[in-house]
């Protein structure tokens, strides 16, 4: 074939497929609309009659229950992404170092006698020293995992590295089925998440929705302020490049890396704390769970990327909710993996994602 003709089907499959992934990504929301619009939906009953109403209202709750959830997933993404980018290792722990910030805030509570009772000063006051101490005890048990089990196989084959990650988790697991047993715990509503804080155009919004997003969109500012601004985040950046030339540059290589676990580590602490409120129930298994689905998000946005990870939670977060309440819960991990295998066919890097180097 001609080198001309060549180039000609390179760009048509290159425009095909970033519109493609653009026409994929808003097929679903897009569907919904114009069914609500065109065949109305339920809103409840009125004497004994269907209300059926034709508008956007509940597709506009719907995005919203999913980006508070995607928050979530936001937050264990960007910790692997952070770990991957850095040594190309995806940590199969972090979902559980997640369900440990989750058992360590319901712990926290009942020290610190917060209950349904607890006044909003006392009750502000508790969660943020409860945010702190979450993020400071999975921190610190990141740290503590990548020193004891990663670090002496720095050099080893990958898969040994791997195994050992799952390993870490089910270590964990058993640590979380011993702390509260092997039923799901609940946990007192102490945001009161069903409450509503305020209405756009007759979309509500929850304590909890604002909960979620009122704690990742600092968090994420805040780390990518880190990474880009202070010298600790330029080490990160130049050791996720190249280890051996950060190395050469005087960059303390083994301090970087415990440092990129101690932040993936923070944020797994506050998603646990968030999801603790948001769910209000915790469970030994919910690690496993919670860490497929982040990791899910961080794959899709591009493994890598902080960015990327934010965006592909936010995005998982929409479609699971879409499913949940118009397909039905069974088919919601289906139309997730669906979605993620459309995305890898289209933009195999991931929607925000870029070349990165071989691991060595």
């Amino acid at each position: 074939m001609p080198e001309p003709a060549v180039r000609v089907l390179a760009a048509l499959r290159r425009y095909a497929g970033r519109w493609g992934l653009y026409v994929a990504l808003v097929a679903l929301p897009a569907y919904y609309g114009i069914h609500d619009l065109t065949h109305g939906y339920q809103a409840g009953f009125q004497a004994g009659h269907p209300v059926v109403r034709h508008d956007l209202t509940q597709l506009g709750f719907n995005l919203v229950e999913g980006l508070s959830n995607g928050a979530i997933w936001a937050l264990i993404a960007m910790g692997y992404t952070l770990v991957y980018g850095i040594i190309e290792l995806i940590n199969f722990a972090h979902g559980d170092v997640f369900m440990i910030g989750s058992f360590v805030a319901v712990g926290l509570w009942g020290t610190l006698g917060l209950g349904l009772a607890t006044g909003p000063v006392g009750l502000i006051a508790g969660l943020l020293l409860t945010l702190l101490v979450c993020m400071a005890v999975c921190g610190s048990l990141n740290v503590l995992i990548e020193r004891v089990a990663y670090r002496p196989l720095r050099n080893a084959p990958k898969l040994a590295p791997l195994i050992t990650a799952v390993g870490c988790s089910f270590i964990l697991q058993n640590v979380g089925l011993l702390w509260l047993g092997s039923s799901p715990q609940g946990v007192n509503d102490l945001i009161r998440e069903n409450d509503t804080v305020f209405q756009i155009s007759g979309v509500i919004v929850h304590r909890a929705d604002v909960l979620a997003l009122g704690v990742m969109i600092p968090l994420v500012i805040a780390l990518t302020w880190f990474i880009t601004n202070t010298r600790q985040g330029r080490a990160m950046r130049a050791t996720a490049q190249d280890p051996e030339a950060a190395r050469l540059m005087g960059i303390n290589v083994n301090t970087t890396i415990s440092l990129t676990f101690l932040l993936g580590g923070m944020l797994a602490g506050a998603a646990g704390l968030v999801y603790a409120l948001y769910e209000t129930t915790v469970w030994y298994f919910q690690g496993f769970e919670a860490g497929l689905i982040a990791f899910t998000a961080a794959v899709m946005g591009g493994i890598g990327n902080v960015r990327g990870a934010v965006l592909g939670g936010l995005i998982i977060g929409c479609i699971q909710e879409l499913s949940d309440s118009r397909l039905g819960p069974q088919w919601t991990e289906a139309v997730v993996f669906g979605y993620l295998i459309l995305v890898m066919v289209l933009r195999p890097r991931g929607l925000l994602g870029e070349e990165t180097r071989e691991a060595g």
